[in-house]
């Protein structure tokens, strides 16, 4: 079974192409699991409910599971809208960089 730590880098090789940050870096994945059967889930948000590539950072999320964690056998996105996400969930340098230009 992968480690959410192995979950969470794989998922790092994410990068939202509006701000051009990685999806852990900016706070938007909250928890990761494998099971024994190697099927990971990745439970995360979007800036927004109205993200304009929200079916495409889904399916890249999935995608990067499977190309990263070659034992994987099932990826999926459990995508919650609870906590709601904001600036404070990134990391330092991402809120220094982005200079409160999104919320």
């Amino acid at each position: 079974m992968y480690s959410k730590d192995e979950i969470f880098k794989a998922v790092s090789s994410v990068v939202d192409p509006e701000v051009g940050f990685n999806l852990v870096d900016m706070g938007l994945v909250y928890d990761a699991m494998c099971n024994k059967d190697m099927e990971v889930t990745v439970t995360m948000t979007l800036s927004t409910k109205a993200c304009p590539l929200h079916q495409m950072l889904v399916q890249w999320v999935e995608e990067a599971v499977l190309r990263e964690l070659p034992d994987a056998d099932l990826a999926k996105v459990e995508l919650v809208w609870e906590p709601v996400w904001n600036i404070s969930m990134a990391t330092d340098e991402v809120k220094q960089r982005l200079g409160g230009k999104i919320i």
